[in-house]
């Protein structure tokens, strides 16, 4: 039974999906918590560590899935039936269903015990210790879920209507309808899992508004089930002969409680990732259905077998069809269109990978679609609108974005811009500032409406400020920031910022320039140097050349200095030879005629005039304030 049971589970489909995704793999996270949690918990009842730890994974798989508390409830409902310790929770927040799963079992092993307690009007050594361990479930299951709303600040998430319209519907005759038949969905999931989606909001599922419609009899048959079902688990409390049946139960319906709206409301229509735990009772009724059939039935045992082999083979099969849907983005989202090719969510979702594997066209027909099926739905009209050239016709969308979601940053973002390249500033920043005050942590909005004011503006310092404080620890921002400090003359404002940011980043090309360039300003030759180093040995690393040994820049500075030093020991004066000779030449033409020089004479003036030029023009080679490795460098970018 055992072996089935692992078989079973293995080749379940809806398994398959969870481990896909990030999300799904808390729910894995949850259910392993949740089983030890019920393990530790009915084990060995020698102490008192058992019910706490069973209290400290309850924790934990809270922290993953709240189901994971309801496994509480189960531990102490079959504790009912037979006295023993406890182990709890699970690690989402469908982890705090462990609780409910621990007491209900609890509570299913120790009835006898109790129902004598409650005959005879006295308590009895296995009553207490069941009321202790129900006391101290109950308590850590409020003090728990007080945590969990403390770190939600007080209040439910909140979802809208396209996550779950059935939820948002005013007539509450056609959500108990629908409720009901997702309840019946999910279970017929669980046992033919032919239609699957990775997503399932914005009407993937019809609402049913009338008691006509064709789908109520599978809400029949599935309740009239469930409550078959649950007479046989009462009167098995009296006699407790079929024990896997309770527990299948609870493990079946405890678990998805948090999934059916009727405690809070979820963001989701249809999960298979919080089927999850309840695949585990649905497996045990089954496998123990055949157990009871094989028993009952001995002369049909080939035909059973049989139909287990077609059940698990048709499973694994499903299985490798569906793997094939999720090898990339775009065959799960082709899978997802071909299942639910009337939710707008799949037309949005599939638009948005052709928009970003630049397939426009293709991408604003699929947001067409979304539009048709749902004309309401605020993103699908914002990125359509950045696809389309024509402005009056982008502006139409980006207007029905904002009319339908006044709270979308990116739509007043968007159409900000588009005022922007309009010319139409004061109706841009007006866009721009409401964005922000929608979002004050919404970056491009800083950055867009510090490009509309302009450099010269005296607010943008403050706008890239508020971006600095918002993101400091992204050296482009900071860069910027710096970048335009040091336009406005502020050196060393603008120096401090070009530092955070290279300490952020010790390779980011744009500190190091900026930084240079203000170093080479103010003379400071020493820490332009290291800076003119650091660069070099990146750009050597990122062409991948070995990079050059400091010493050798090192040496050549001081060996251009020493070079003008000398060049400037034979000669002092700064004039040029051509003004001296012409200086020299007037006085001698200027002379008394007896003072006049021979040609021997205007000759050696000559040549040391010449001499002099030369000298000169060494002086002029090497007379360096910066080492010409690093203006070369400088200039070039």
């Amino acid at each position: 039974m055992l072996r089935l049971e692992e078989k079973c589970w293995l080749s379940g489909i809806t398994q398959e999906d969870l481990v896909t995704g990030i999300v799904g793999r808390a729910d894995v996270l949850a259910c392993i918590f949740f089983l030890v949690s019920f393990l530790a918990y009915h084990g060995k009842q020698d102490g008192r560590c058992h019910i706490w730890t069973s209290i400290t994974l309850g924790g934990l798989s809270m922290l993953a899935k709240e189901t994971g508390v309801t496994v509480f409830l189960v531990n102490l409902a079959y504790d009912f039936y037979r006295s023993l310790g406890g182990l709890s929770m699970l690690a989402k927040e469908t982890g705090v269903t462990v609780f409910l799963v621990n007491l209900a079992y609890d509570f299913y092993r120790c009835w006898p015990n109790i129902k004598r307690t409650i005959s005879e009007v006295r308590w009895t050594t296995e009553t207490q210790q069941f009321a202790n361990r129900a006391a101290k479930i109950l308590t850590s299951l409020g003090l728990l879920l007080t945590i969990r709303l403390a770190l939600l600040q007080g209040s439910l998430p909140k979802f809208s209507q396209q996550d779950n319209p059935t939820a948002f519907h005013p007539s509450l005759y056609v959500r108990i309808l629908t409720f009901c038949y997702l309840a019946a969905f999910n279970w017929w999931l669980l046992l033919c899992p032919a239609t699957l989606s990775h997503d399932w909001q914005m009407g993937s599922i019809p609402l049913v508004t009338s008691i006509g419609d064709s789908r109520n009899l599978i809400t029949c048959l599935f309740f009239g089930l469930a409550l078959f079902l649950a007479v046989k688990s009462l009167i098995d409390f009296e006699f407790q002969r079929h024990v896997p049946l309770v527990l299948g139960c609870l493990l079946l319906v405890l678990p998805f409680l948090p999934a059916t709206n009727l405690v809070v409301t979820v963001g989701f229509v249809v999960a298979e990732r919080v089927l999850y735990i309840p695949s585990t009772g649905c497996i045990l009724l089954t496998v123990y259905g055949i157990q009871l059939i094989w028993n009952a039935y001995s002369r049909h045992r080939q035909t059973v077998l049989c139909f287990i082999f077609l059940v698990l083979t048709t499973s694994c099969l499903r299985t490798v069809i569906r793997n094939k849907d999720w090898r990339s983005r775009e065959s799960l989202l082709r899978a997802g269109l071909m299942t639910l090719p009337h939710n707008a969510k799949m037309h949005y979702n599939f638009a948005n990978f052709l928009r970003d594997s630049g397939r426009p066209e293709l991408a604003k027909s699929h947001y067409r679609n979304a539009l048709k099926l749902w004309p309401t739905y605020a993103s699908a009209h914002n990125n359509l609108g950045t696809l389309i050239t024509n402005k009056d016709e982008a502006e139409k969308h980006f207007l029905l974005a904002i009319r339908y979601s006044a709270e979308h940053v990116n739509a007043h973002y968007n159409l900000g811009r588009l005022y922007r390249k309009a010319n139409q500033t004061v109706d841009s920043e007006r866009m721009l500032r409401r964005c922000i005050y929608i979002e004050p942590k919404f970056i491009p909005a800083y950055i867009e409406l510090a490009r509309l004011r302009g450099p010269q503006d005296r607010n943008v310092g403050s706008l890239l400020k508020a971006i600095v404080q918002i993101n400091p620890m992204d050296p482009n921002y900071i860069t910027i920031y710096g970048y335009w400090l040091l336009n406005k003359g502020n050196r060393a404002a603008a120096l401090k910022q070009y530092w955070r940011a290279l300490a952020l980043s010790p390779s980011y090309m744009e500190a190091i320039l900026g930084a240079a360039r203000i170093l080479r300003k103010s003379g400071d030759h020493g820490r332009l140097f290291q800076l003119v180093t650091r660069w070099q040995s990146i750009l050597r690393e990122s062409k991948g050349q070995p990079p050059s040994k400091s010493h050798l820049y090192l040496y050549e500075w001081q060996l251009k200095n020493e070079l003008s030093n000398k060049a400037k020991a034979y000669d002092g004066c700064p004039q040029s030879c051509t003004q001296r000779y012409i200086v020299q030449k007037s006085t001698i033409v200027s002379g008394s005629k007896w003072n006049r020089p021979c040609n021997r004479t205007k000759s050696r003036l000559l040549v040391t005039t010449t001499r002099q030029c030369r000298i000169t023009r060494r002086i002029q080679k090497y007379r360096t304030t910066t080492p010409l490795l690093v203006h070369q460098i400088l200039d070039t970018v």
